[in-house]
């Protein structure tokens, strides 16, 4: 950003020291958000200006797939402010994230170019899995997670992102284009009663469904997040705990449905002192959260009154910590991710994470070799342990599919470019290895194409090394002399089998590297490099 703000992607790792000042930026499809915190710790920050503008981008996108003009001009007005502002607290490092309306918009690149050109920020567009995973982060700072998992509702006006958290982080996500804003422009019409409205909402939302995990079980809680179960919340009179958090019963939520669905706009406007931007999109809201509630099992609504801001800022924060404590944080919440998405196609889940950890194993003695980062080393995590999950589909050309079914899965906390990464990783653990006229490899970035190349060859090494599924190797050490690569294994057994199949799938290592594949010798199931 200008004037001394960096913005854009959050501030990552590096060098950094508390106190430490830094702002998140939300541009939502019903509101554009503001939060400017100082931290004194990772987790312990008090907020220096906090704001709400009320500028609708989601209408119109959702019937016409177009941001207006006028709704356009209006967040970037709002957006320049918010720079000023920053300037002025002195800010130093932003995040500044785009969700549901701009992310389907048609415009929605010139949109971006001219918020950059105008006020200096560089708006980033997030998928619904990275706003779970925001969410969550600022969820955990407030709700003790502990008791087991949760199920996480995050509504906003173009979409609610249904998941499923514990401690660790999201374990699966999904999210539904039905956010209040857009079922508003969608469903509401001129001439309906407010009772036929209530019966299209509620006919409408009961294509909702909780993920295949929860049926025939209760989580440990509801939570639900967004303005409108803010609003709702203080409607039902629930008071915040001293964590910040509010309770209400799901049976109050159905009281307040019908209470809203017995006035119309301007009497909710008059009469509940509702702002006029969410005097309108509050009962679709509220139908929705009943819905999910009740499709769970769930008794009580649990509203922590923290969003993407919050969870943006936290996360800026996070990036101060200590390097090893951040990656194993990163490290774990990829790996639930990773292991929902695996677990939903039956994949063999001893041999993903066998030679998920074996893959590290390799990526970390050779990290001088390939230069990597802790992006890289997620990507490869995630593609150890999901390359053989095409075999749902078909074994013949499982690489093909899991080069698919990854590329349209949810892994929260992992962004669309790196999905992409993830599944050509995977895509290449097995046979052709990658070629300029594969349309899914060629559509990479050519710096994302050689680290698929780099990544690739690692996998195939460590899948080489549990070819029979057993998890015969215990582990794996390596050492480059000589022009080559001396690898050592050890584990149960001659490991024959193993070698034979380092030597077969060592192609790629040889053109990604450069280096020969050497398997050392040894004895007694034990061998150590030379």
């Amino acid at each position: 950003m200008r004037q001394g703000v960096s913005s854009g992607a959050a501030h990552r790792g590096g060098k950094g020291s508390f106190p430490f000042r830094c702002a998140a930026v939300d541009v939502g499809s019903n509101a554009v958000r503001f939060l400017a915190a100082s931290f004194t710790a990772p987790s312990a920050y008090t907020v220096l200006r906090e704001e709400r503008s009320a500028v609708r981008l989601g209408h119109g996108v959702f019937l016409t797939g177009r941001l207006s003009p006028k709704e356009a001009a209006a967040a970037v007005a709002v957006l320049k402010g918010y720079a000023a502002q920053m300037r002025a607290l002195k800010i130093t490092t932003c995040r500044a994230v785009a969700t549901s309306a701009v992310r389907e918009s048609a415009n929605g690149q010139a949109f971006l170019e001219r918020v950059h050109r105008e006020s200096g920020l560089k708006l980033e567009v997030i998928s619904g899995s990275e706003e779970a995973r925001l969410v969550h982060r600022a969820v955990s700072s407030r709700v003790n997670f502990s008791d087991g998992t949760w199920l996480m509702v995050d509504l906003g006006g173009g979409s609610v992102e249904v998941s499923l958290a514990n401690a660790g982080g999201v374990l699966w996500s999904e999210s539904h284009t039905m956010g209040s804003v857009r079922l508003l422009e969608q469903l509401a019409g001129g001439d309906e009663s407010p009772g036929a409205f209530l019966r299209l909402l509620e006919e409408y939302a009961r294509t909702l469904r909780v993920p295949a995990a929860l049926e025939g079980t209760r989580p440990a809680g509801f939570i639900a997040t967004g303005g409108n179960i803010e609003t709702l919340a203080q409607m039902a009179a629930a008071e915040p705990d001293p964590a910040g958090v509010a309770r209400f019963p799901v049976a109050v939520l159905r009281r307040l449905i019908r209470q809203l669905a017995r006035l119309g706009y301007r009497e909710r406007v008059q009469q509940l002192g509702l702002r006029e931007d969410r005097a309108d999109v509050i009962l679709p809201a509220a139908i929705v959260y009943e819905r999910l509630a009740r499709l769970c099992g769930a008794g009580e609504v649990v509203v922590p009154f923290v969003g993407v801001r919050e969870g943006t800022v936290l996360d800026l924060a996070d990036g101060l910590s200590v390097g090893t404590e951040r990656r194993d944080r990163r490290e774990k919440q990829v790996l639930q991710a990773a292991l929902a998405v695996g677990r939903k196609y039956r994949f063999d889940e001893a041999h993903g994470l066998h030679v998920a950890r074996l893959s590290l194993s390799l990526f970390d003695q050779l990290k001088r070799l390939h230069g990597s980062g802790e992006e890289e080393r997620e990507a490869l995590q995630a593609a150890a342990l999901l390359h053989d999950i095409g075999a749902f589909v078909s074994y013949k050309s499982h690489h093909k599919h899991s080069l698919y079914l990854i590329a349209n899965s949810e892994l929260p906390g992992v962004g669309p470019r790196q999905l992409q990464i993830v599944a050509n990783v995977a895509r290449y653990h097995r046979r052709a290895p990658p070629k300029p006229q594969h349309a899914d490899f060629a559509a990479l970035a050519p710096a994302d194409q050689v680290a698929v190349s780099k990544l690739a060859a690692l996998l195939r090494l460590a899948d080489a090394m549990d070819r029979e599924h057993q998890q015969k190797v215990r582990a794996v050490k390596v050492k480059v002399s000589d022009g080559a690569l001396r690898l050592a294994m050890e584990g149960e057994g001659d490991l024959l089998l193993e070698g034979w199949a380092l030597k077969r799938k060592s192609d790629l290592f040889k053109k990604a590297y450069g280096l020969e594949v050497i398997v050392a010798p040894g004895r007694g199931g034990k061998e150590e490099a030379r």
